[in-house]
């Protein structure tokens, strides 16, 4: 293993600077901290450990089995680089996950300018969880390797494949690939959720925390569904909603 003791040290600042969306974007890498993610089998470039920890054999054992540079830093610079209050001293820097439009065939979840971390990650979770293997979030909603959105998802980031596009470019290639829109949203002629009719391949749209869906997806609609509120709350959180929705989806699926 390696040691670094200096903040000025090149690698540690290309590395603090992941931190920042444009920088991730630009060097196609993005962070992620904590034990658990030293069990998932997708290979990070670096794995930047604290020093307080490095004679703890079972972390050590599980670092073995990558073939990546590993590096030792004090609490000093660790504290730099982590994003986490009472960190677990593991910080991995990984390359983004592939991501293809080409594969798009199932059916696919769609997100229109979903702006917060925890629920991407959380939406993400659950897709993955349900079986799902393609997630197409619109330009403008919140980067999927915020380090926020990679802790909450729990390692499903690196099962899915997730694309960013435009919402043009969403409805233009889903259209041409003949797949029916559902759209969450509360219309005159929404139906409940548990009644909703999948078709051969289905687009299953859920908008954003504060908008909603965006006038372009709903006009587009093949099918609005709703998830009924029956006591006085206002509304849910997207990411519990999409989970309802998500998995009563799934339960339909299975009886095709």
């Amino acid at each position: 293993m390696e040691h670094i003791n200096s903040l000025e040290n090149l690698t540690i600042k290309k590395i603090k600077k992941l931190k920042i969306k444009k920088y991730r974007e630009s060097e196609k890498k993005f962070l992620a901290e904590g034990h658990k993610f030293l069990d998932f089998s997708y290979c990070p470039e670096i794995i930047v450990l604290r020093d307080d920890i490095i004679d703890d054999r079972k972390i050590i054992n599980k670092i073995e089995r990558f073939s990546c540079r590993k590096i030792v830093v004090d609490n000093r610079i660790f504290s730099q680089l982590s994003s986490q209050k009472n960190s677990q001293g593991v910080i991995l820097v990984y390359p983004y996950c592939d991501s293809d439009t080409n594969t798009i065939d199932l059916d696919v979840i769609v997100l229109d300018k979903i702006q917060d971390p925890g629920n991407l990650g959380t939406i993400i979770r659950v897709a993955d969880a349900a079986g799902f293997k393609d997630i197409i979030l619109s330009k403008g909603s919140v980067d999927c390797y915020n380090e926020k959105v990679v802790r909450s998802s729990m390692g499903s980031i690196f099962n899915m494949n997730i694309v960013y596009l435009e919402e043009s470019e969403i409805i233009k290639m889903l259209k041409e690939k003949n797949y029916k829109f559902i759209v969450t949203a509360l219309e005159a002629d929404s139906v409940e959720y548990t009644e909703m009719n999948l078709g051969k391949k289905n687009a299953i749209i859920f908008g954003s925390e504060g908008n909603g869906v965006g006038q372009n997806f709903l006009k587009t609609a093949d099918e609005t569904v709703i998830i009924p509120i029956y006591g006085s709350a206002e509304s849910l959180n997207v990411a519990i909603a999409s989970g309802i929705v998500i998995y009563k989806a799934r339960e339909l699926r299975n009886k095709i």
